[in-house]
């Protein structure tokens, strides 16, 4: 049985805190992706909590630019439209960065 990430987990506990207004709405709800909770709207993952204990979010590129946030890298290639937020950063970051997350895809996924 694998040994329980410390870091992710305070990060899971950070996504469900600062995500919970959004939880609230009836089109969000949290799923498993990437092996880690995440949230969704409509079934589209917009932000999960990585095993290292940082927020991943779904952005444009050119907002994932202007916020200077580094790209998720994925088997060594980086993933333009997602973005890593550090655990650092706080709640407060965490949970605007969500905020805008949210609304992108909300705005690309159909109804």
């Amino acid at each position: 049985m694998a040994k329980p990430n410390p870091e992710r987990a305070r990060a899971v506990e950070r996504l469900a805190d600062v995500g919970s207004d959004l939880l609230a709405t009836p089109d969000v709800a949290m799923t498993r992706m990437f092996g880690s909770e995440a949230l969704s709207v409509r079934g589209k993952m917009f932000a999960f909590a990585s095993n290292a204990g940082d927020l991943v979010v779904k952005l444009s590129e050119q907002r994932v630019d202007e916020l200077g946030l580094d790209n998720m890298v994925m088997r060594g290639r980086p993933m333009r439209e997602w973005a890593v937020v550090p655990y650092d950063a706080g709640p407060e970051r965490w949970r605007a960065i969500l905020g805008e997350a949210h609304g992108f895809v909300d705005e690309i996924t159909p109804a």
